[in-house]
Order: structure tokens, then C-alpha cells, then sequence
């Protein structure tokens, strides 16, 4: 009748929907597809209307515990773009799980949608991904296959029209000029070129009757072969879907923080990241990331740990999924240093691996390159001079440049008298003073002798930290009641490596920038009262700082 019923009041949709809610409720024993039959029926209303709480309290379960209910939602979804208004449909029901509000008050609903999403674009993949693993598939699992016996043999992807130097023993890797060949399946065409520096591996054993397989012919070094993946039409429509719904889980504010944490580790099959279509179009989603100001959204953009690709470096120039000149690239590296991220180790790392393309965007104009250009020369970054030159030549070569180029000359002049010997030893702000008198302060004459700086009582920030760096001689520096915080924390910690006294005492820093404190090995009295430090800091920092022999840790949680 609710489907049915010409009237047009929400109570008609909204009365089955509530009965269904209260089954839910008071029967705690029903079966997974006890479960499953009740949503198939009543989810044409789910389209177009806000489920009760109970409902949402259903689709809020661990997704982990359950991984056909993951399934069902998965094919539901996939049912829902079937129709003839597709995304638009799909659309309205990811609006329906978040709630009318600006947030969602079921935390359980985004890693729900994710894990979802997640099996979903892994599924994509499945065949080729199991042409190299001899794993049950989804589908199998999904069928019952349990046991190795029950299985039907693993079909690798063949070679269409192999080579014949891919099945002679003799040729020897100078004489091999393997051609261009297509590996193929139901879902997946894959076409990789290898060159004559293919390697041996690649040869398969003489008398031996098989191709081969996928993964044999990737193990081709990337600097030797290009590869391009084209899924089958269903396989391309489900890949669509779910992207599209990661796009549209990107737009909320309040599930971007979370978002951008549950796919920080890139929980994506290597074959999904060597496909342009897909990368083309997650594209948008590391977009969103990389334009949200919260340190906690961008961040994830980098790698989860050491040795390990993040987002920044896929979508890199020279990353795997950059398929433009370096716009998002620029974009990232513009949020990430207007966060506490203007430090030596970012812009090292830039140095190191992407010094080409930050001089490639510097000389079309982006100001964004042309700023960290100019740091890695006030940081000293770069020690070869005619990389210097190179970049120097590089700032001349635009007005932006250029002119950024001849303020940072200034700032080195004024640097030089700075740090020029002479001047007090100890030196006292008055309270209330601001980041500005201080930089007015130190702006006025040589302290190059300054030992003892106090900025306590002050209304001093972090931004205060790019002065403080400039004082050579700097070993007590007193930071009691201001609002200096982490940012401001980090980079003291990368350039006063000589600090011997710092005190902290009722300022806004929290364990993110207290850690950075183990690089300062000089360290032999650390005033954190009040502070919210945490005892694993607090015992990381123990055992980092060798000298450290008066800490106050009082109204912590580690005291």
C-alpha cells in the first residue's frame, strides 16, 4: 500500500518502515538472512526515506562481523545504479544513511560504506588479482567453497598470441626482443610492451606447455614497460559505482576527517593503482583532502610510515597516478606547508625526490614552488652549488620569483646582523608582547651573544618560531604561559638542536609537537607543567633525551 498509495505524506512511507524498525528491535535472534529478507523488502521505501534509528542501528553493525550483510549492502547498492536514475539513486541513499544534519550521529555508518566500497573495487580486480594468488575468491567463498578440493583449478591470464621468444631457452637476454603482447581474460585486457632489457624470469622453461602468467610479465621494471588495464563492462560499471560513492563520501564535512584516515594506508590492490581509470578518478577524492585547511584531513595525504608511499607521492609528478603537470601536487604541498609541516625534513624530502618538478612548476610561475625554492636556499637544504645556481637562475627567471628571490637576500643580510657578535646575553620581553615586537625587537641591532631569551607571560605563538631560529647562541628559552603550540615546537626542534633549557609550562602544546622534542639531545631541563603531555610521551622522551635531568610534569596526565 505504501508504494502503491497515491497520497503524498510521509507517515504512508514512514509507518511500514517504523513497524520494521521495532521487529528489528525486540527480536535479537533472527538470522543473518532472516535479517537480509526484511531490508529486501522493505528497501524500495529505504530510496527516498530516512530510516528510524533502530533501522540505522541495523546498518550501523560491524561490517567485519558481518560480512554478508557487507555483501547484501554491496548488491544493493550496485541494484540501486541499476535503475534508470543510477547515481542520482545512490546519491539519495548515502544522504539518507548520513541524516538530515551536518553530522552524522552514527559513527559506525562511514567505515561500514568504506568497507563496502573497499570489497567492491577489490572485487573489480578479483580475477587478476587471483591469477597470481591461488586464494578462494570472493565469489567462491560466497558459493560455499571452503576446501582447496571443492575448488575448480585456477585459471591463469593467458597470452593471447605469446612471443616465441617468451618460450625459448636458448635466446639469451641480448638477442631477446620481446614484442608488444596482450594478456587477456572474461574481465580484465591487459597490454604490457617490454623492451630488450626485460628480464630473464620472463623466459619460460623449455618443453614446458605453459604461458606465461600476469604477474611474470609485470615484473618488468617500470622504467621498461607500460601497462593499461581495461575491465570488462559489468566489472567497469561496479569500479564506476563505488567510486562515485568515495567521491560523494568526500563532500561531507564531518566524514572527511575519517575518510581520509581509513584510506591513509591506500587500502587498494596494486593492480586498481596501475589503472588510469580508477586513479583518474579517486583523483577528486585526494583533492578534497588536499583543499580541507584541518591538519588532521591533510596530513593523511602523506604516508602512513617510513619507506612506505602515501597519496602524496602517487600523485606526484613521476608517481604512478599523476596524470597531469603538477597541479595536485602543487595543491598538496601548498596545504601541507601552510600546516606545521615547513620543516627541514619536508623540505629534504622535496630536495631528494621531487626537486625537478618543484624548479619545473617555479619557472611556469607557481608560487607555491617558488616559496619552498626559496626555503631550501634559506634552510640551507641544497649543498651542491650549481644546484643552487640552477635555482637561483630559476627564481630570476619569473616576477614572482624573482621578487621572492630578493626578499629572501634581505631577510639573509638582516640574518647576518642578527647573528653578528655582540648585543646582551639575556634579554627579557615585556609581558603582553606580541609576535610582532618581537620580530621588531630582534630586527634592531646584533644578538648574536643572546643566551637567556624569556617570552613568558607574552602573547607570543608559534609563528614567533621562524625568529627564534635565527639566534645562534640560544640555550634558555623561556615559553611560561604563552600561546606558543606544536608547529611552532617542531621547527624549534629541528633547528635549535643546542637548546639546553626550555620551558613550556601552561602553553597549548600536546604530545604531536612534545615528541619532536627527542631530536634535541641537548636537553637537561624541560618545564612541561600543565602541559597535555601523556606518560608514553613522557616515557619516550626519557628514554630519548640522554642529558634531560630536571622535567616537571605536575598537573599532567603523566604525573
Amino acid at each position: 500500500m505504501a508504494l502503491t498509495s497515491p497520497l503524498q505524506d510521509d507517515s504512508i512511507n514512514q509507518a511500514p518502515l517504523e513497524i520494521v524498525s521495532k521487529l528489528l528491535s525486540e527480536n535479537t535472534n533472527l538470522t543473518t538472512q532472516e535479517h537480509e529478507n526484511i531490508i529486501v523488502a522493505i528497501a524500495p521505501l529505504l530510496e527516498n526515506n530516512h530510516p528510524p534509528p533502530d533501522l540505522c542501528e541495523f546498518f550501523c553493525k560491524d561490517f567485519g562481523k558481518c560480512p554478508r550483510l557487507r555483501l547484501f549492502t554491496q548488491e544493493y547498492i550496485l541494484a540501486l545504479n541499476e535503475l534508470n536514475a543510477g547515481m542520482e539513486v545512490v546519491k539519495k541513499f548515502i544522504q539518507s544513511m548520513h541524516g538530515p544534519t551536518g553530522h552524522c550521529p552514527h559513527p559506525r555508518v562511514l567505515p561500514n560504506l568504506v568497507a563496502v566500497c573497499l570489497a567492491a573495487i577489490y572485487s573489480c580486480y578479483e580475477e587478476f588479482i587471483n591469477s597470481r594468488d591461488n586464494s578462494p575468491s570472493l565469489k567462491e567463498i560466497r558459493n560455499g567453497c571452503q576446501q582447496p578440493c571443492d575448488r575448480k583449478p585456477t585459471l591463469p591470464l593467458r597470452l593471447l598470441h605469446p612471443s616465441p621468444d617468451l618460450v625459448s631457452q636458448e635466446a639469451t637476454l641480448s638477442e631477446a626482443r620481446l614484442k608488444s603482447v596482450v594478456v587477456a581474460s572474461s574481465e580484465i585486457h591487459v597490454e604490457v610492451e617490454h623492451t630488450s632489457t626485460a628480464k630473464p624470469a620472463l623466459t619460460a622453461s623449455a618443453g614446458n606447455d605453459s604461458e606465461p602468467n600476469l604477474i611474470d610479465c609485470l615484473m618488468v621494471s617500470p622504467a621498461c614497460s607500460t601497462m593499461s588495464i581495461e575491465l570488462g563492462p559489468q566489472a567497469d560499471r561496479t569500479l564506476g559505482c563505488y567510486v562515485e560513492i568515495l567521491k560523494l563520501l568526500s563532500d561531507y564535512d564531518d566524514w572527511r576527517p575519517s575518510l581520509a584516515s581509513l584510506l591513509q594506508p591506500i587500502p587498494f590492490p596494486k593492480e586498481a593503482l596501475a589503472h588510469e581509470k580508477f586513479t583518474k578518478e579517486l583523483k577528486y577524492v585526494i583533492q578534497r583532502f588536499a583543499e580541507d585547511p584541518r591538519q588532521e584531513v591533510h596530513s593523511c595525504l602523506l604516508s602512513v610510515r617510513a619507506g612506505k608511499d602515501g597519496w602524496f607521492q602517487l600523485y606526484s609528478p613521476g608517481g604512478v597516478a599523476c596524470d597531469d603537470d603538477g597541479e595536485l601536487f602543487a595543491s598538496m604541498v601548498h596545504i601541507l606547508m601552510g600546516s606545521c609541516y615547513k620543516t627541514k625534513k619536508f623540505l629534504l624530502s622535496l630536495a631528494e625526490n621531487k626537486l625537478g618538478p618543484c624548479m619545473l612548476l617555479a619557472l611556469r610561475g607557481n608560487q607555491t614552488m617558488v616559496e619552498i625554492l626559496c626555503l631550501m636556499l634559506e634552510y640551507n637544504i641544497i649543498d651542491n652549488n650549481d644546484t643552487q645556481l640552477q635555482i637561483i637562475s630559476t627564481l630570476e627567471s619569473t616576477g614572482v620569483g624573482k621578487r621572492m628571490y630578493e626578499q629572501l637576500c634581505d631577510r639573509q643580510r638582516e640574518l647576518k646582523e642578527l647573528q653578528r657578535k655582540g648585543g646582551p646575553t639575556r634579554l627579557t620581553l615585556p609581558s603582553k608582547s606580541t609576535d610582532a615586537d618581537l620580530a621588531r625587537l630582534l630586527s634592531s641591532g646584533s644578538f648574536g651573544n643572546l643566551e637567556n631569551l624569556s617570552l613568558a607571560f607574552t602573547n607570543v605563538t608559534s609563528a614567533c618560531a621562524e625568529h627564534l631560529i635565527k639566534l645562534p647562541s640560544l640555550k634558555q628559552l623561556n615559553l611560561w604561559s604563552t600561546q606558543f603550540g606544536d608547529a611552532g615546537l617542531r621547527l624549534l626542534s629541528e633547528h635549535l638542536t643546542m637548546l639546553q633549557v626550555l620551558n613550556l609550562c601552561e602553553t597549548p602544546v600536546t604530545d604531536a609537537g612534545l615528541l619532536a622534542l627527542s631530536s634535541m639531545k641537548s636537553l637537561c631541563s624541560l618545564n612541561m607543567n600543565s602541559t597535555k603531555l601523556s606518560a608514553d610521551t613522557y616515557e619516550d622522551l626519557k628514554a630519548k633525551l640522554p642529558n634531560l635531568k630536571e622535567v616537571d610534569v605536575r598537573y599532567t596526565e603523566a604525573w
